[in-house]
């Protein structure tokens, strides 16, 4: 019987993981339960399209969408708080299983602290990611303050990190990769995915 009928079975090299981030970010961000999302200018790239009978489009990119799952397989609660309210962003939030969300608050600090409460978290147990002044009362009470590349000046100014990616495409992403490289659990989820 020749030797090529026998089962042979290639394993996989480990996969490493191929994003690094400044170990101070990490150490700011190792604490995070919770992340907070502003929409417009984050989730999406800003641009409101409306409608002819007024209803707002909005345009979600699905890196964004994926990071704020593994966000949750890690433990840590994304939340939303944002000035706007649209059907197509209920919808895509209720996709992707995020609970805690408050819609048409321009004064946020007060909605982020609600949603603080409900989860028995600190703002020392906190990350944001905002990319402009409405936002600047919830990143500046975070342990972690992110702002995707084209955010307005005040907005890069106080955050810990400002992405590579605009908002609305890739930017939530790479907040969420952040967060997951600090809680150590990145890796781990990767490898699972890859296998």
């Amino acid at each position: 019987m020749p030797a090529s009928t026998s089962k042979v079975t290639d394993a996989l090299p480990a996969l490493r993981p191929a994003l690094q981030f400044d170990p101070a970010l990490l150490l700011r961000a190792q604490d995070v339960r919770v992340a907070f999302f502003d929409v417009d200018g984050v989730l999406t790239d800003g641009g409101l399209y409306i409608g002819e009978a007024g209803e707002t489009l909005k345009r979600f990119h699905t890196l964004d969408g994926h990071g704020i799952k593994l966000l949750q397989r890690a433990g840590i609660v994304p939340a939303v708080v944002t000035g706007r309210d649209a059907p197509a962003l209920r919808l895509r939030l209720q996709a992707l299983g995020v609970v805690h969300a408050r819609f048409g608050t321009e004064d946020k600090r007060p909605a982020a602290e609600a949603i603080l409460a409900e989860l028995g978290l600190g703002w020392h147990q906190a990350a944001a990611i905002g990319d402009d002044w409405p936002d600047l009362p919830v990143m500046r009470r975070c342990a972690f303050a992110c702002a995707p590349l084209q955010a307005h000046a005040e907005a890069r100014s106080v955050a810990h990190y400002t992405t590579s990616a605009p908002g609305g495409g890739g930017a939530a992403r790479e907040f969420c990769d952040l967060l997951l490289v600090a809680s150590g659990r990145y890796a781990a989820l990767l490898e699972a995915h890859a296998a």
